[in-house]
């Protein structure tokens, strides 16, 4: 799948999702929900203005590491998508497809996180880059074969989501989609 620019905010999810699948059915079936409309505990997973990666290791006890499955790169723009994973266990716990203006991002923030190597929350945390993240819709979702696959699925479990931006230094700069493993801890 081509990297379709795209200048406008905030993501929608069927963009965020054009910029590594075909179609939105690829990746699951999607229908938006209000925080009542998801359960315990991924509501507070998710229902939330904070980073992924600090809530998601709060809530699994755990560092976790990032592993970038694709990423596109434009004059402007960087976009990956990305599994987060308990770094002990080797837990896959969160799915994500992420867009960056780098214009809005200092040269050293920017080579960190194009490094790969590193979850982009706790690059901005670490750069003290002022962030701002704002929850923008919650997702219910029959994941596709790929999600299945990545969160080691043997059938279709509902999986819940999010998307959101982030602003640095009061700029909206990242758009997220972000999607939890439905294999949580009890």
């Amino acid at each position: 799948m081509s990297w379709k620019p795209r200048a406008a905010f905030p993501p929608d999810l069927s963009v965020l999702v054009d910029l590594f699948y075909a179609n939105l059915s690829a990746l699951g079936e999607f229908q938006e929900s209000d925080a009542s409309g998801i359960p315990a505990p991924f509501r507070g997973l998710l229902a939330h203005d904070a980073h992924m990666t600090v809530t998601v290791e709060a809530f699994f006890r755990d560092t976790v590491d990032v592993a970038v499955l694709q990423s596109h790169r434009t004059p402007t723009h960087y976009s990956r998508k990305i599994l987060l994973s308990t770094r002990r266990g080797r837990q896959p716990v969160l799915f994500g497809l992420v867009r960056l203006n780098l214009g809005f991002l200092s040269p050293d923030v920017r080579a960190e996180i194009e490094s790969e190597r590193v979850p982009l929350g706790r690059v901005l945390i670490e750069h003290n880059v002022m962030r701002n993240v704002r929850l923008l819709s919650l997702w219910q979702i029959e994941p596709g074969v790929e999600l299945q696959r990545l969160f080691g699925l043997a059938e279709a479990e509902r999986c819940y989501g999010r998307t959101a931006l982030i602003y640095c230094n009061g700029v909206p700069a990242v758009e997220l989609l972000e999607i939890v493993t439905p294999r949580v801890p009890a």
